[in-house]
């Protein structure tokens, strides 16, 4: 891990509720040190996906300002998460016939059956954001985690195939570019989410990430440290809101407020004579609500949202024995701070619980605001940015083969070289040299094992960011 304190990211988190800005850094014990926050209220989402432009433009420059204030640093690049409705994933598996079977299998072949996945006919407007290999078979062996450096006609995989709307996604893109910034990155949300508050060996266990957020609520299903299903339903914390207002016939404010400082998801918590006074509007009589019967809206809710997620978690086959999920459910996100929610979770899942906050990877001083669940998105897309900046940083060092320009460095220079007639044998011997110095720098990366296959998410930002550019 790349501990220069010099290197700085920030983390863009477009919710329904709100905006978060957030700017970090790796101290010099290796952990993130928050060094600013700036939220704003979200106007212009619904659900995760923007429904006003100009409204979500001045919400991200006003997060943006208030980060750079407290941190004093001037931001021009965001690592932003993806998230919304149309989010869904399948699953999908595939095959390719290798030409030479005596050959071993490289991150080519790999690279093929990749991209084949990405020729899959989606639904009008649905474009494929993320295609994770899980599982390879060589020739009908199963279970092979790796398959690069063995000997094998045919490869299959199955894949973990996610899918968006693309004009979601480009309204995105067009929100941030248009408020000043640069796109450094694009990550999906639940992933980010799960970065930051879950273990490696939870994620090995088997664990399911569940992020309550205003809008939507995320799932990420984790097993033998891959991930194995995400979903996003969409509806969250708003919908327990809009329900305490219709119910209790008060505004939407007070109601927000209601359910924070006197919300519980277990009705039987309450007492009958425990009663909350809400004030009257303009010099009307005050209303007073029962806390049983508030307890009874948000319960009512809350096992709607559960139950539907449970369900999703059911559609992964969580009751099968290879894919029994042994650390049970995490719970995080703003909406995870309920009072009673992890008992109610148990109750009806059956699996153990627990609320994850972001404060693992946290330097130890961190504001307390900062390990709040709230902000597990934000810590958790700052976290990437600044994993995605170390890998860089590593490459251009020198020490290590840079993970894809291997070549690409070398080939402008051959290109640049002046080829003149008289020297045209010259040029030959030196192409042939180059050749065979390509050849055996890709055999040796290969042995040792030192190039990282590039992140799947990384290679779908470069087109997505091309896609923006074109879209212009």
């Amino acid at each position: 891990m790349n501990t220069d304190t010099n290197q700085i990211a920030v983390g863009l988190d477009i919710g329904t509720t709100k905006i978060v800005a957030m700017v970090g850094r790796y101290n010099e014990y290796g952990k993130m040190e928050v060094m600013g926050i700036g939220k704003s209220r979200s106007l212009g989402v619904h659900r995760g996906v923007v429904n006003n432009i100009t409204q979500t433009i001045q919400s991200i420059q006003h997060a943006i300002q208030e980060a750079e204030a407290v941190s004093g640093i001037s931001i021009d690049r965001v690592t932003v998460g993806i998230a919304g409705q149309h989010i869904r994933s399948l699953q999908h598996s595939d095959y390719i016939t290798r030409p030479n079977a005596d050959a071993v299998i490289d991150e080519e072949d790999i690279e093929t059956l990749c991209n084949q996945v990405h020729k899959l006919v989606m639904l009008p407007g649905e474009e494929i954001l993320h295609v994770l290999p899980q599982e390879f078979k060589v020739d009908g062996q199963a279970e092979i985690k790796e398959p690069v450096g063995m000997y094998g006609g045919r490869l299959e995989a199955n894949f973990h195939v996610v899918v968006g709307q693309v004009t979601s996604i480009r309204n995105i893109g067009r929100c941030v570019k248009s408020s000043g910034l640069e796109l450094s990155e694009v990550t999906l949300e639940p992933l980010a989410s799960a970065n930051a508050v879950l273990s490696q060996e939870e994620k090995e266990a088997g664990v399911a990430l569940i992020d309550i957020g205003g809008g939507t609520t995320d799932l990420a299903i984790f097993k033998d440290g891959i991930i194995r299903h995400t979903a996003v339903i969409p509806f969250g914390g708003n919908v327990i809101t809009e329900d305490i207002k219709e119910g209790c016939s008060i505004i939407e404010k007070q109601a927000e407020l209601l359910k924070i400082k006197f919300g519980s998801a277990w009705p039987g918590e309450n007492k009958d004579n425990e009663i909350v006074s809400i004030p009257g509007l303009r010099g009307r009589e005050p209303k007073e609500i029962t806390l049983k019967n508030l307890s009874k809206i948000i319960h009512a809710r809350v096992v709607e949202i559960i139950e539907q997620v449970f369900l999703e978690v059911k559609n992964y086959g969580h009751e099968s024995p290879k894919k029994k999920l042994i650390a049970g459910i995490v719970l995080t996100g703003g909406g995870s701070q309920l009072n009673h929610l992890k008992q109610l979770v148990e109750y009806i899942t059956g699996m153990d619980t627990r609320i994850g906050y972001p404060n693992e990877h946290l330097a130890g001083n961190s504001d307390p605001e900062t390990t709040s669940p709230m902000y597990a998105t934000a810590v958790g897309l700052v976290m990437d940015s600044l994993e995605h900046a170390d890998r860089y940083v590593k490459n251009t060092e020198g020490d290590e083969v840079v993970s894809q320009n291997t070549f690409s460095s070398d080939q402008p220079e051959a290109t640049n070289e002046p080829i003149t007639d008289d020297r045209s044998s010259e040029q030959t011997i030196h192409e042939d040299i180059k050749q065979e110095q390509e050849a055996e720098l890709a055999e040796e990366t290969r042995r040792k094992n030192v190039r990282p296959r590039k992140n799947i998410l990384e290679k779908w930002t470069e087109k997505f960011k091309e896609f923006l550019d074109n879209a212009e």
